[in-house]
């Protein structure tokens, strides 16, 4: 599916020489005596600073829980209830961009741990807050889950963040995506833990970074793909809100990169079976949240139809979006409904404008089997329609068609007949040219060809052969009679251009002579 996707793949192990356990630059400048107690004490400090809140504001105590520890007595006490919001107020905007200015100029030849050091800020200004990250990402709707935690940052040094995010070479974001998540995802139940030091505070701090990093590059994330569907960490239905949560992030940057996760990660999962109707409610909420959110969404998507020089919705993920759209009656479940209203715009970006001719030929070979299906008319119908828009898109289509006709008979028919029934409506597309003509009339004589063996041999369906060939003979007529049409209208319009020029000149000539005269 992501084979021909230029994904970079990372190992476990270079995840961790990247970031586990490779020392922060304060660290190595410590330990170089670059910087002095002084300076240790000094980049330790934060100002409280007034609330600028970037975004709608603080999450409701419910939703996080702090538990403060008492360092003089080496114990933890729950000493008060506080929000994100109001620990990351205590940011100096001024003083975080000093320091951030500061690992810039000292760390240019460690962007890793540059990374490490915009964590480890933020880990000592949040110290104090923790997460109950399991029932936080179960619990609350992803509409409210996807403002967290960049609401809860004030503007100033979120913009600072995501500045010194740019910064950094972009191989540096997906190595720390994988690693990031994977440190997340330890609060899970059955997932390996990992020892880290001050890892609360590493977590929470990792949190809000990922979460900057996700929204400024949106790559990040769409290029490790593989990587987190084959990693065991990642595998169960328990993980989904949080890869969702992340996926959510990278479209508030690019929504074509939340639809290529979604499609390639997400759809297969539900077409697959492989969800419970939790779990499609999310998937589902995370796509109409894309396609709903901007009202310019279907621009955009129509505009930015490629992903890594693949289609935001290819072939084989657009084959099971019709089959989830339009299933067998007695198939119908809750999400049913919910597929058909965002059905109409993702078919429009799976064919989209410069759509290559070999997808278009893919695309044509599922419809026309699926317009064949007993049992299924809504099935069968859409797929007859989307065969037709396709041979309308790119008659060499035609030609496919020829080589599938017989497999798909009871299909064929079908498409005939509907291309007779529309004849007015797609007549103008399929004899546009000369050579589309040559193309559209060679296939129906092929097929005529066809039909006649068949029913001259006495092979199985006679009768389906004969209808086919009345369509066939009526198209033959049809295209027999517009040949020609088209060069006769461009030689009227053209006729019809020159006269009018003709009289535009007479009209010039007839005023120069009576300014003469005059």
């Amino acid at each position: 599916m992501l084979d021909s996707v230029p994904l970079i793949t990372i190992t476990g192990q270079e995840v961790q020489t990247l970031f586990k356990r490779r020392p922060s630059l304060r660290q190595l400048q410590v330990a170089q005596g670059v910087i002095d107690g002084s300076n240790r004490e000094r980049l330790e400090k934060f100002s409280p600073s007034e609330d600028k809140s970037n975004g709608v504001g603080a999450v409701e105590a419910a939703m996080l829980s702090l538990s403060v520890e008492d360092e003089s007595k080496g114990k933890e006490t729950e000493k008060a209830i506080l929000s994100l919001s109001e620990a990351a107020e205590r940011i100096d905007p001024s003083h975080f961009a000093a320091c951030l200015d500061e690992v810039l100029n000292e760390g240019w030849f460690h962007p890793e741990a540059q990374m490490l050091e915009l964590i480890n800020y933020y880990g000592n200004v949040l110290s104090h807050v923790s997460f109950q990250w399991v029932t936080m990402f179960e619990e609350y709707p992803l509409s409210k889950l996807i403002d967290v935690p960049i609401s809860l940052i004030p503007n100033p040094v979120y913009q600072k963040s995501i500045d010194f995010i740019n910064t950094l070479p972009f191989d540096t974001l997906p190595a720390f995506v994988l690693w990031s998540s994977d440190l997340i995802l330890t609060e899970w139940p059955r997932v390996v833990k990992v020892e880290q030091r001050n890892s609360n505070k590493s977590k929470v701090a990792t949190f809000v970074v990922l979460a900057m990093a996700l929204r400024t590059q949106p790559d990040a994330l769409t290029l490790v793909l593989t990587n987190m569907k084959e990693r065991p960490t990642y595998q169960g239905q328990d993980k989904l809100p949080l890869i969702i949560w992340m996926m959510a992030q990278a479209s508030q940057g690019d929504l074509s990169a939340g639809l290529f996760s979604w499609v390639q990660t997400l759809l297969p999962l539900v077409a697959n079976e492989c969800c419970s109707s939790h779990s499609i409610d999310l998937i589902l909420q995370f796509v109409e949240m894309i396609l709903s959110s901007n009202p310019e969404a279907r621009a955009v998507l129509l505009n930015k139809p490629l992903r890594h020089g693949v289609r935001l919705l290819p072939h084989c993920f657009f084959e099971m979006l019709v089959r989830l759209t339009f299933p067998a009656p007695s198939a119908r479940v809750e999400s049913t409904q919910r597929f058909e209203a965002i059905y109409p715009l993702l078919k429009e970006v799976a064919l989209a404008p410069d759509i290559t001719a070999n997808a278009l030929k893919q695309i044509f070979t599922f419809s026309l089997k699926l317009a064949g299906g007993q049992g299924n008319p809504a099935l069968a119908n859409e797929a007859t329609a989307i065969a037709i828009s396709v041979l309308t898109q790119n008659v060499d289509c035609f030609k496919q068609w020829d080589v599938l006709y017989k497999e798909n008979l009871e299909a064929s028919v079908a498409l005939l007949n509907k291309l007779v029934d529309e004849w007015k409506d797609h007549s103008l597309k399929l004899s546009s040219s000369s050579s589309d003509t040559l193309t559209v009339k060679h296939a129906i004589n092929s097929f005529r060809m066809k039909n006649e063996k068949a029913i001259t041999e006495s092979v199985a369906n006679p009768s389906l052969y004969k209808e086919a060939d009345q369509s066939c003979k009526l198209i033959s007529r049809r295209l027999s009679r517009g040949i020609g049409i088209a060069p006769l209208t461009a030689m009227v319009i053209a006729a019809a251009g020159g006269a009018v020029v003709a009289g535009a000149a007479h009209a010039l000539i007839y005023l120069a002579r009576s300014k003469k005269s005059s």
